[in-house]
């Protein structure tokens, strides 16, 4: 489980550990890719206390590792974040990604070889980097700034925008009987996402299945601590948008919806 996975449940992160492996070690590489797990750690503030290396000739091609992880948090019981309290009418705040963060990358991918484009090329949407540095932005960490804004008692659920984008993942933080109601217009779709789409022809709306569209982390709260909720989230560091409201929920309608997509996104 990732840190920012912890977070949405009310935990803070205490420990992570890595997996890392090879068909054979490069130290190079490897000094590099732990220092940015470290890194990571000191972020989320909870300790990097170990991990596995291991060398499998035969498995891994020459250059090519698998590198995973978890992390292992505490909430104290009966504090966690369960969403049963969110209610209709209810604020729900964006925080702004730093990019693709790390899903959707098999599209990503597709889009790319649609281009002809070299990873190595000039980004079209970032030019002062390479394509693959554009893409491969680190994913934003939340957790400090998420638990502020928790133990000031300003939020009912978190929601961490991963695989399945804005339409899968908030409903899972919902009550039955109520869903997310998304206004497009009210956040600036980061150019990466622009270009992704117009590229790779993707619709808005699996655009909004697959990427975070510039939404990394979900907060709902009570529309009476909405400004203090992102007064606190912006001391934190965070950019902190009311994106739209929690809605009573009832017939065939998906349980979360963004509105204005089309116009908002391809303007």
């Amino acid at each position: 489980m990732c840190v920012n996975d912890l977070v949405v449940q009310g935990a803070e992160p205490l420990f992570f550990l890595d997996y890392f492996a090879t068909g054979k070690l490069d130290v190079e590489a490897g000094r590099a890719i732990i220092a940015g797990i470290a890194a990571g750690c000191r972020e989320a503030g909870c300790a990097l206390i170990g991990g596995e290396t291991a060398e499998m000739p035969g498995m891994y091609a020459h250059g090519d590792y698998d590198l995973a992880g978890f992390a292992v948090g505490a909430v104290e019981r009966g504090r966690d974040l369960t969403g049963t309290t969110v209610r209709p009418g209810d604020v729900i705040l964006g925080l702004a990604s730093s990019g693709v963060h790390s899903n959707g990358f098999s599209l990503v991918r597709r889009v790319v070889e649609r281009t002809g484009l070299d990873y190595a090329t000039p980004a079209p949407f970032a030019p002062d980097l390479s394509l693959g540095e554009a893409l491969l932005t680190s994913t934003r960490i939340y957790v400090k700034s998420c638990l502020a804004a928790i133990r000031a008692g300003k939020i009912k659920a978190l929601a961490h925008i991963t695989g399945g984008g804005l339409i899968e993942n908030i409903p899972r933080v919902l009550p039955a009987g109520t869903a997310a109601e998304l206004d497009a217009r009210n956040w600036t779709l980061p150019p990466v996402f622009r270009w992704l789409a117009k590229e790779g022809g993707v619709s808005t709306v699996e655009m909004a299945r697959t990427f975070n569209c510039g939404i990394g982390m979900v907060a709902v709260v009570a529309s009476e601590d909405a400004d203090e909720a992102a007064r606190i989230l912006t001391a934190a560091g965070e950019t902190a948008l009311p994106i739209g409201r929690v809605v009573a929920h009832g017939g065939d309608e998906p349980q979360s919806r963004v509105l204005h997509a089309e116009a908002a996104w391809r303007a």
